[in-house]
């Protein structure tokens, strides 16, 4: 799908070209059902045609979602990719060993926070050294990272500050709706601050390049999303935030030959995209955008974090501490996860 362009980062699948990509999956929150979902993804023997995953995470506490799914899985324990089997059947694990095998379940814990950084930081490792081609990860709890004394807000900025990226973004993709943040993990009242020329800008810098591969070169339709109710209404509501923060972006992108509307009403603009008439909407705040997202399947949309010189995929959903443990979490939204990791490696 993507195979006619440059990967995000410009970078194509290196060592293993012309091969299915290496996809690294980060195990999560062990306490949550990043583990289920992994060993149930992996039980589809449809991915081993596409791609050749392994895990990064804890043998001991993947064998106890195995337990607990019993997909006939067996594991093979590696210390780098190259040691890796990629054979259906068989669950290549890079074993951490950094939490115990009865870590609660739905639990927030400190040692799982800290493995859960810990697998996505080896990860990232392994990518910028070109060793794997992709990364998907499944979630982490951001209060566990937290009491495990890394305080990053969350999965994107972790992944933007170990890999020096200076402009990133949030993006999510699906059938449905493709939609970008402005700004990402902050209090509302904060993220107006953050909305400037330059921030809107940037980000229309990022939903271009990343729906242009997406489209196979075609240049993307984006509509801007205001900040106020109406859009402001031409200066009613709020205190000319669009004509200060969003239309001198607007103004700048379409003088370098970007196809932009804006800025329209948040509660049309989501509407029309699905409609048709836009492929990405650019959203001003988390809640702003992932709303919509949500709303259409919270198991069909992908997070892509775009900027970065490495691939990252991720599930849209939480740790969901309170089915972990129970043997009832869907893996599907990880297996679509997987999916657009492989597509972004040029693999259809």
């Amino acid at each position: 799908m993507y195979s006619d362009f440059p990967i995000l980062s410009e970078r194509m699948l290196s060592p293993m070209d012309h091969t299915k990509p290496i996809i690294a999956l980060t195990m999560g929150d062990g306490a949550g059902v990043g583990p289920e979902i992994i060993v149930q993804a992996l039980a589809h023997p449809d991915i081993y045609d596409h791609c050749r995953p392994f895990v990064i995470g804890d043998l001991k506490i993947l064998q106890r979602a195995e337990g607990i799914r019993e997909t006939g899985c067996q594991f093979h324990v590696i210390k780098n990719p190259a040691d890796a089997l990629f054979t259906f059947g068989t669950i290549d694990c890079l074993d951490m060993d950094l939490l115990p095998a009865d870590l609660p379940f739905g639990q927030v814990n400190a040692a799982a926070g800290n493995a859960a950084f810990r697998y996505v930081e080896k990860a990232i490792h392994l990518a910028m050294d070109k060793q794997i081609d992709a990364i998907c990860t499944a979630p982490l709890n951001k209060e566990a990272m937290h009491m495990g004394g890394h305080n990053y807000p969350g999965h994107t900025e972790i992944l933007a500050d170990l890999t020096g990226a200076k402009h990133y973004g949030m993006m999510f993709t699906s059938d449905d709706l493709n939609v970008i943040l402005v700004t990402i993990h902050v209090g509302l009242r904060e993220s107006i601050d953050l909305i400037t020329p330059e921030s809107v800008y940037q980000t229309l810098v990022l939903a271009r390049d990343a729906m242009k591969r997406k489209l196979r070169g075609k240049e993307p339709r984006m509509v801007v999303c205001g900040i106020n109710p109406h859009a402001g209404e031409n200066g009613l509501f709020g205190d000319g935030d669009e004509e200060n923060k969003i239309v001198p972006a607007i103004e700048k992108a379409r003088a370098e030959g970007m196809d932009v509307t804006g800025p329209v009403p948040a509660d049309t603009a989501f509407f029309r995209a699905r409609s048709g008439n836009f492929d990405i909407v650019i959203a001003m705040n988390h809640d702003q955008g992932l709303a919509p997202v949500k709303v259409l399947g919270i198991d069909r949309s992908v997070n892509v974090t775009v900027g970065l010189p490495i691939i990252r995929t991720s599930v849209d959903h939480g740790t969901a501490f309170d089915v972990a443990g129970k043997g009832t979490a869907s893996a599907s939204n990880m297996l679509v996860a997987l999916r657009e990791a492989w597509r972004m490696c040029g693999v259809d």
